[in-house]
């Protein structure tokens, strides 16, 4: 048998594809915007709203989705990390997310829903507030806010710069290109594994989860106003 031999596997299903690029897509225009402010921020609060929906259907998604996008293929017990980083881990591990890019995955999934979730309570004392800020006292307010707009942006700042110098890392000194697998979906391997399912019916499903949370977070922001 040619150990050499590749297998062609679905990593990424679409809607999980589709979740990370426009995922990349907003945060720049939210850093954009906030950068701007003043009449930015009508704008800085709507690509917000978009997060937010985003990532309440990655959490979804990460339940119901294609293999390799659930929580349950890519949440490591440590003894998995170590035998990693030992060099001799099973080689599934690095199939999706490895023991290393799962905790940076889970990190920034946490840390993003942590800073709109900040954002929907934070007020600049001008004319910007977020929907729930009313709701809030004026102590917690402004603890909200403190960490919007300085800790919570830098922690996010530097899981993207972490993020960015693994994939080049991969990229250049293992010879592995994550992002060819995001955008196209598949990688070349070496072990046959189970595809991810992504199919008609699966794409419908996540389409509609979607809709779901997007009409959720509209339903809120409207409640709210």
């Amino acid at each position: 048998m040619n150990q050499d031999a590749k297998h062609t596997v679905r990593v990424w299903d679409l809607p999980t594809r589709l979740f990370h690029w426009a995922l990349v897509v907003l945060i720049i225009f939210l850093v954009i915007t906030g950068l701007r402010g003043g009449d930015a921020m009508v704008w800085h609060f709507r690509f917000g709203y978009c997060v937010l929906s985003l990532l309440l259907f990655r959490i979804l998604w990460g339940l119901v989705g294609g293999r390799w996008s659930r929580f349950t293929s890519f949440i490591y017990a440590p003894a998995t990390v170590v035998a990693y980083l030992k060099g001799v881990g099973n080689p599934e591990d690095s199939v999706g997310h490895n023991p290393l890019g799962a905790g940076s995955v889970l990190a920034m999934l946490f840390f993003l829903l942590a800073q709109v979730g900040t954002g929907l309570f934070a007020d600049d004392d001008i004319s910007n507030s977020g929907p729930l800020a009313k709701f809030a006292s004026n102590a917690r307010v402004s603890l909200l806010t403190a960490y919007h707009k300085n800790y919570g942006k830098y922690i996010l700042l530097l899981l993207v710069v972490l993020h960015i110098g693994a994939i080049l890392y991969y990229l250049f000194k293992k010879k592995e290109n994550l992002i060819s697998a995001m955008v196209k979906g598949d990688k070349q391997l070496v072990h046959p594994v189970e595809s991810a399912r992504d199919n008609a019916a699966s794409r419908f499903t996540a389409l509609a989860l979607f809709a779901g949370c997007a009409g959720a977070v509209a339903a809120m922001v409207k409640w709210a106003g």
